[in-house]
């Protein structure tokens, strides 16, 4: 008994270090008994993981309306924050990838056509919305990418999300309302 009662203050603390580093603290109210013979302790760490594992993986496709071609963008996202990438086509939304911060993902099935490419940045995406809940940012590169496969041939661009040397590429801020969702 006496070994549990040591052990408790380090065991809370720790969780609650998760928790705040997670940005997930509850409390169980004074005198309420915790669900399902759950600590709050242990229902803490349970949400913890749980939003740990609401974050999309590197490379998931969010949105995928116009594909089935042979051409590629590959996207690295050298920043400290993850991104979408978002490519449209005309005014309609074709593809949009989920590209975790320090992470380079790939797009592999891009029909043939020009699109405009807008990306975010930022942290706690929530995929329901699809936006970030903090520190976002929306941009789009100001020139257009045209994807062609003639013949036996494809087009395959690369993209940086972070400033590169020598870099040409320009991009524009984009109001949040205007992003592709």
């Amino acid at each position: 008994m006496k070994r549990l009662v040591e052990r408790t203050p380090l065991r809370a603390g720790v969780v609650a270090a998760v928790a705040l580093a997670g940005g997930l603290i509850t409390t169980t109210p004074a005198g309420a008994a915790p669900t399902a013979g759950l600590s709050a302790a242990t229902s803490v760490t349970v949400q913890a993981e749980t939003a740990a594992l609401a974050r999309p993986s590197n490379g998931r496709i969010l949105y995928h309306r116009i594909g089935g071609g042979v051409n590629q963008l590959k996207i690295r996202n050298g920043t400290s924050r993850d991104g979408v990438v978002a490519l449209v086509r005309g005014s309609t939304k074709a593809i949009s990838i989920y590209v975790r911060a320090k992470s380079t993902a790939t797009v592999r099935d891009v029909r043939d056509g020009t699109y405009r490419i807008y990306f975010t940045t930022g942290s706690r995406f929530s995929v329901s919305k699809g936006r970030f809940a903090r520190n976002a940012v929306y941009q789009r590169f100001n020139d257009r990418l045209r994807f062609r496969s003639p013949g036996t041939r494809y087009t395959i661009y690369t993209l940086t999300l972070h400033p590169v040397r020598g870099g040409k590429a320009r991009t524009s801020g984009v109001n949040p309302k205007d992003f592709p969702a």
